[in-house]
């Protein structure tokens, strides 16, 4: 089998990256990928995953080749997403919808979705309004990655449009402050901080660099970038996405599946106990992998079947 025809079988099928990167094709998309690309070990065009510039170039090439973004950009220290990762989120949630529609993914505007922690990045909502013309709210509590943010929505013709920015203004709060009183999404995302501390982060970093085969010392750039905010909170993962689950609570009625990915099993008994105490309707537990790399997305509803069905009827 040809190099361009393996398939990443553990990526959702309607994951555009499910097979090898096409260099020859991405660095027509973007020229600046081009010196980044070398021969590996197993003599096959790659780029060095360590090295933040080159990350940022095969994005810029994806998010132009697959998702018709021309401009895209991040602060130097920013989180630079894994794209084929991020766009099985968005899939796994279409999947989701479709089960509360007869098994059809409902496309078009009347779809909103609201991403908790979108970062400079704005990644989920450029896959998904791309993918399924789904229009999106990104909030973020950090001004200057709203401000990036913002740039790449008016670099990009017609995604100010669909996608609108709202700021966070409190570390004690997810949703309030940010869902209005005429607010209704069908959908919420987020991809919480992972650590629990700075130091926590940088021995995950340390790690990274030596399954790269680098060394690196501590003061190395974390995760090959991101900010506090993006890594780390008091109590990580399971704190935040516990704190997500009680909050959610109060806006029951607004919201159809709420969600958020949890990348640790040991996080699942305290949000299942979270989602017990506020009483969640149903709760899915969704597997994803990409390589080595398992993760899961957890979505709860506290809209009945008929609740379901009425949301569908005026909506899509």
């Amino acid at each position: 089998m040809a190099n361009s025809e393996i398939i990443k079988t553990q990526l959702h099928p309607r994951n555009k990256n499910r097979g090898r990167y096409d260099f020859e094709l991405l660095i027509q998309a973007n020229p600046a990928l081009a010196p980044f690309v070398q021969l590996n070990a197993y003599q096959t065009a790659s780029i060095d995953f360590a090295n933040p510039q080159a990350v940022k170039a095969l994005n810029q090439a994806l998010l132009k080749q697959f998702y018709a973004i021309s401009e895209w950009d991040i602060p130097a220290q920013y989180l630079c997403p894994p794209i084929p990762g991020r766009a099985d989120y968005v899939h796994y949630l279409a999947d989701l919808l479709a089960g509360s529609n007869d098994g059809v993914i409902p496309v078009g505007e009347a779809v909103r979705v609201l991403d908790i922690g979108v970062g400079a990045n704005l990644i989920y909502p450029l896959i998904g309004n791309h993918e399924y013309a789904w229009r999106f709210v990104g909030a973020d509590i950090d001004v200057n990655a709203l401000k990036n943010a913002q740039c790449i929505l008016q670099a990009n013709s017609g995604k100010a449009q669909q996608i609108e920015l709202r700021q966070q203004n409190s570390v004690s709060n997810i949703f309030k402050g940010v869902v209005q009183v005429d607010d209704l999404f069908d959908l919420t995302l987020c991809n919480p901080p992972f650590h629990v501390s700075l130091a926590e982060a940088q021995a995950g970093t340390q790690r990274k660099w030596q399954g790269l085969g680098k060394s690196v010392a501590k003061s190395a750039v974390l995760n090959f970038g991101g900010q506090a905010a993006e890594l780390y909170c008091a109590g990580g993962e399971e704190a935040f996405v516990c704190r997500m689950v009680v909050e959610s609570q109060q806006f029951a009625a607004q919201c159809l599946w709420f969600t958020s990915l949890i990348s640790k099993v040991a996080s699942l008994p305290a949000v299942y106990r979270a989602l017990k105490n506020v009483r969640a309707l149903e709760v899915q537990t969704i597997e994803m992998a990409q390589g080595q790399k398992k993760s899961r997305m957890v979505a709860w509803t506290f809209q009945t079947a008929n609740q379901r069905l009425a949301w569908r009827s005026s909506r899509w």
